[in-house]
């Protein structure tokens, strides 16, 4: 497949362009929130994973975000000083904990998505509408198919159509 490997240089390798962009973006990001909000980019992602499903585990949200489950706990704890999250036992089991996000945290998940969002428009409103909807497309298409069910670090988060 022409564009996926290439001796060319690592800008005509796609697995080289995700993984850097992602890095890239997942920086900028991070500096952002921690300068606006006060909180990390591994926070707010966990915030967004909560905010979807509330009855979801730590290990669970490790593997979603290819963190470990250490340091899953760690940042629920940080969120939790915060007053982001409130973290209660499972009446279920009482040795398994769930943590919601609060009022405030679900406002500073609005926060956080609003500066990612407006920070990275201008890179994005200069691709175009037609060429932006194709990579949402095409990225929503291959996270449907990395993420299948049995698939080492699938995600249980559906795409939207």
């Amino acid at each position: 497949m022409q564009g996926y490997t290439s001796s060319m240089g690592p800008t005509n390798n796609l697995a080289y362009l995700l993984q850097h962009l992602a890095a890239v973006v997942g920086k900028q990001s991070d500096q952002l929130l921690q300068e606006q909000l006060g909180i990390g980019l591994s926070q707010y992602r966990i915030l967004l994973v909560l905010e979807q499903n509330q009855r979801i585990q730590q290990s669970t949200i490790a593997d979603n975000l290819g963190q470990t489950e250490a340091s899953i706990s760690r940042q629920i704890k940080l969120l939790e000083a915060k007053g982001l999250v409130a973290v209660k036992v499972d009446p279920n089991n009482r040795r398994k904990h769930r943590a919601i996000p609060t009022q405030m945290g679900a406002q500073m998940t609005y926060a956080a998505g609003t500066i990612i969002s407006r920070n990275f428009g201008p890179e994005f409103t200069g691709m175009g509408e037609d060429q932006l909807m194709q990579l949402l497309a095409g990225l929503q298409k291959l996270h449907t198919i990395t993420c299948r069910p049995g698939n080492l670090g699938a995600c249980d988060h559906a795409v939207a159509v």
